[in-house]
């Protein structure tokens, strides 16, 4: 969630949606990104006041997040509830739980965890950061100074260059590829869970849930996250399959309105709601994210 508490009454944004679609059998998942200026109905809520139109993913939450009368603290749970609705509907499929974390929760997570190790596919300059992890100097919308680069290979990642080699999307590929390096981001941070054995104590788990604090937002439908984790804890590191839907712009002339899926990707969809996704990527091998 891209959301800027130095400004008063900032409503959040949906700025990276991950779904993880889990096997009955708890053994198999796959994991997608779906773009943030996908184009979606985003259905009416009362709660916030408002209406319900076609518009980008990313403004589900912000619309979600409006509180009447209060525009000086927008909540994070309503504009969840929002976006998980319209994810739902788009792609069929059910909703058990979910989290919202921000950009220094995610900072934190990954330093709590001991940073990560990862294989970084091509080049990534950063808009961001120095090369020592500080900002860089801002004059009106231009970045200036010197630059943060993630050259190929497989690094060890802290927090901070984590979120922002992930936050990276002025590169070949633009958005998709960042969608990529998230989800590669994600498995990896997983895969780090699961050799520790980490999802199957659930003390740890309430340390790491306690140090991310209210930078957390977590809703499981009466399930608490420290039963989804021992739940999924049993996983094999090969059993987390990463999926990438290609989409293209749509607008009308020059207008940019947002992205849409390919029908391979809508397809893909179908399949995994029928319980076919490996038998489909079996035939589309081009979707499968190395890791």
């Amino acid at each position: 969630m891209d959301t800027r508490i130095s400004v008063p009454g900032w409503e959040p944004h949906a700025d990276a949606v991950l779904v993880l679609h889990v096997d009955e059998g708890l053994k198999r998942a796959h994991l997608f990104s779906l773009p943030r200026d996908l184009v979606v109905d985003i259905p009416a809520y009362p709660k916030s006041g408002y209406p319900g139109g076609r518009t980008k993913l990313t403004h589900a939450m912000s619309y979600g997040s409006r509180v009447p009368g209060d525009k000086a603290h927008p909540s994070t749970a309503q504009g969840y509830e929002l976006l998980r609705t319209t994810v739902s509907r788009y792609t069929g499929l059910r909703i058990d739980a979910g989290a919202v974390i921000t950009f220094g929760g995610f900072d934190k997570l990954v330093d709590t965890l001991g940073g990560v190790d990862m294989r970084v596919d091509q080049r990534v300059a950063s808009i961001h950061r120095r090369p020592d992890g500080k900002y860089r100097d801002r004059s009106g919308s231009e970045y200036t100074g010197p630059q943060m680069v993630y050259e190929p290979g497989v690094r060890h990642f802290t927090g901070w260059q984590a979120l922002d080699y992930a936050r990276q999307r002025y590169t070949a590929g633009g958005d998709y590829t960042r969608q990529r390096h998230q989800q590669q981001l994600i498995r990896a941070l997983a895969a780090k869970i699961l050799d520790q054995g980490l999802a199957r104590d659930p003390d740890r788990v309430q340390q790491v849930v306690d140090a991310l604090g209210k930078t957390l937002v977590y809703v499981g439908n009466g399930r608490r996250l420290i039963d989804f984790a021992y739940a999924l804890g049993g996983m094999p590191a090969d059993g987390f399959v990463l999926v990438g839907l290609p989409g293209d712009g749509v607008g009308s002339g020059s207008a940019y309105r947002g992205e849409q899926l390919r029908p391979v990707g809508r397809q893909f969809l179908t399949a995994l709601r029928a319980g076919r996704a490996d038998q489909f990527l079996a035939a589309h091998p081009s979707l499968r994210i190395k890791t």
